[in-house]
């Protein structure tokens, strides 16, 4: 961080994760702040309070007296463009800045340099955005743990436990997927497990825990496990396919989310998957940082 307002027009970028914030300033080339913390009491459903912890957030991270010439956010949980457009607003009267603020997986197709096609997460929840033709926003999937979220952690877990409920129900004998959920969520037996999910008062975050017991489980020879991973990997390519029914260019499908791509097993089996239902879908990991993407936003204001 340097100690005097920078001399070029400053850009602020923010990822607001589920997990974590990473600010980024730059001026020209320099990197003015590069700042991550811990994401906390995030609740963009209040929006005034929303742009209110954003607008401190940049206060606290820029040297002083620096001012944003420009600011775009990527924030978890903004689920619609009315929503977004109301924390916008009041940002820009708190910082009195231009702002773009967006669903945190619109920051992965202009983090990864290009302009138009898919940003798919699978971290903890699952969800896939893109933008239609003429602009408009179109997103599918993150409806959460309880209703959604196919192919990200808490869905994974999730359905190895209806998976393992299921095979008790046939009589079979607990394999490794049902003996490590067991010993996961400390329970003595199958039907217990209902009682432990319903118990967890972040859903979400609770259950995405024990997603590595599914990948263990299959590479220990679960065919339960393995069948949950498939259909994971299908529910992640399905969401593209919903996409491309509805406008959406589909060309270079951006992945993202330490649930895809921490597992090999699911991000091979979800690039088959789209290969089979969207042969000229191109799937690219993302290797840069997604707030590259919201600090790339930020620049097409000025």
């Amino acid at each position: 961080m340097q100690d005097s307002p920078p001399s070029s027009p400053l850009v602020v970028g923010v990822d607001v994760g589920g997990t974590k914030t990473h600010l980024r300033a730059v001026a020209g080339d320099a990197v003015v702040a590069d700042h991550v913390r811990a994401t906390s009491g995030w609740r963009p459903h209040e929006p005034a309070d929303a742009a209110r912890r954003l607008a401190d957030l940049v206060r606290e991270a820029l040297p002083a007296g620096a001012l944003p010439s420009a600011l775009a956010v990527g924030a978890h949980a903004c689920e619609t463009p009315l929503q977004c457009a109301r924390i916008r607003v009041t940002l820009q009267e708190l910082l009195g800045a231009p702002a773009h603020v967006v669903g945190d997986a619109e920051l992965l197709v202009p983090a990864a340099g290009l302009d138009k096609g898919v940003g798919l997460v699978a971290g903890t929840g699952s969800v896939a955005v893109g933008r239609l033709p003429d602009g408009a926003v179109v997103q599918v999937g993150g409806w959460g743990a309880v209703l959604g979220d196919e192919g990200g952690g808490a869905g994974l877990v999730r359905e190895a436990a209806r998976a393992v409920w299921a095979a008790h129900d046939r009589g079979e004998q607990p394999d490794a997927l049902a003996r490590g959920l067991l010993a996961s969520f400390g329970v003595p037996e199958v039907p217990a497990l209902g009682a432990a999910l319903e118990s967890a008062e972040d859903v979400s975050a609770e259950w995405g825990r024990h997603a590595p017991v599914v990948f263990t489980a299959a590479a220990e020879g679960s065919a339960l496990a393995g069948v949950v991973i498939e259909e994971a990997a299908r529910a992640l390519a399905a969401l593209v396919v919903r996409l491309a029914a509805r406008g959406v260019p589909v060309d270079d499908v951006v992945v993202a989310g330490g649930t895809v791509l921490g597992r090999p097993a699911l991000y091979d089996a979800f690039t088959a998957a789209l290969a089979a239902v969207l042969p000229g879908a191109r799937p690219r990991p993302l290797t840069a940082a997604p707030v590259d993407g919201a600090v790339a936003l930020a620049r097409s204001l000025l």
